[in-house]
């Protein structure tokens, strides 16, 4: 193929885990290079002076770290439009990507679905560990002297995870790790989504289905959210969600932080209901409600879920390996919004 003919290819910021071999084999198919834009600012002014310089972009990549360009919207891309044919994200979720703009200018979008489900499913247990244990609360303990006195939270005895019943709120790639992983811990997993699972597959991760949110809520002893953030799961779960479950359960959330009633969740660990939340994400990132940061009834990550070398090489070999499959097949690997395509 001509070097002319090649499509077009520009990565907002270098991708630093697909490895230089990997990025080499692409480039005899396609014409790659760099916006070297840190953020919003930066990108609104160098994407059309590119576009100028260089013709229309065919294929749009977006990194992990996305906050500083927020949100992706026309105000931000319009410059792409008519000529971009697909913008992919190294992210899982999309809520910051205005996708209806998107699939009007006639522009695939497509998001990770493989990248970081493992690690995001290994942060979820961690946070089921760490709510069982009081983590926190020991750790502040032993590095304050107390040790397991009464002044260091009452830490013995904690839960144990075996015999548990641990409910999965979105059954997708990250609910199916998490099913596996906590089933080594013994733990019973019962699951709401959508749609249920087919038999085999409920068998695989020996998961039982729940047909109501509220099924699965007055039934669990944890609870995981895992579900994408849209118009439907927002506010997902409020104050008759949590009414509805177990008195002194647990509450995980590695979703997105709006996905949870955030004054209502705090209502129910100051009165008991909820014994402990375990939160990787919150409504208002990168400066969470003060309640969160002072409380111990709360184990807190700043939003790292997915945030793992691994992960990081998968969702950016994932972001190309989509532009390959829509300029090799017509369709690329995971489509948020399909439609016809320009090529």
């Amino acid at each position: 193929m001509p070097a002319a003919a090649k499509p077009r290819v520009v990565c907002l910021g270098e991708p630093k885990y697909v490895g230089a071999e990997y990025l080499a084999e692409f480039q005899t198919e396609y014409n790659y290079s760099v916006l070297p834009a840190t953020n919003r600012a930066e990108t609104q002014a160098m994407l059309p002076a590119d576009i100028a310089a260089n013709g229309p972009i065919d294929a749009f990549i977006i990194r992990m770290g996305t906050p500083p360009y927020e949100p992706f919207d026309a105000e931000l891309l319009k410059a792409l439009a008519p000529g971009c044919k697909i913008i992919v994200s190294a992210s899982a979720g999309y809520n910051e990507f205005d996708v209806n703009w998107m699939a009007e200018q006639g522009i695939v979008f497509c998001n990770t679905v493989n990248a970081v489900a493992e690690a995001t499913a290994d942060m979820a247990l961690f946070l089921i560990l760490a709510v069982l244990r009081n983590t926190t609360n020991a750790e502040k303990s032993a590095r304050n002297g107390t040790w397991r006195a009464p002044a260091g939270g009452g830490l013995v005895p904690a839960r144990d995870p075996s015999g548990l019943t641990l409910g999965i709120v979105g059954m997708g790639a990250i609910g199916k790790y998490l099913a596996k992983k906590a089933a080594c811990f013994n733990m019973k997993i019962k699951y709401h989504s959508r749609n249920p699972l087919p038999p085999a597959e409920e068998a695989k991760y020996s998961a039982t289905y729940c047909r109501t949110l509220h099924e699965l809520l007055a039934t669990s002893d944890v609870v995981s959210l895992n579900c994408p953030l849209n118009e439907k799961t927002t506010g997902l779960i409020g104050s008759a969600e949590f009414a509805a479950m177990k008195d002194g359960a647990f509450l995980i959330n590695t979703a997105r932080g709006p996905v949870v009633d955030e004054k209502a969740l705090i209502a129910a660990l100051e009165s008991g209901k909820i014994t402990r939340a375990g939160l990787d994400v919150f409504a208002n990132e990168p400066s969470p409600n003060p309640w969160f940061l002072g409380s111990d009834k709360v184990i807190i990550q700043p939003h790292l879920g997915g945030l793992t070398d691994s992960a990081f090489q998968k969702a950016e070999r994932e972001c190309f390996e989509n532009i390959r499959a829509l300029f090799s097949k017509g369709k690329a690997n995971s489509p948020v919004t399909v439609f016809k395509s320009k090529v």
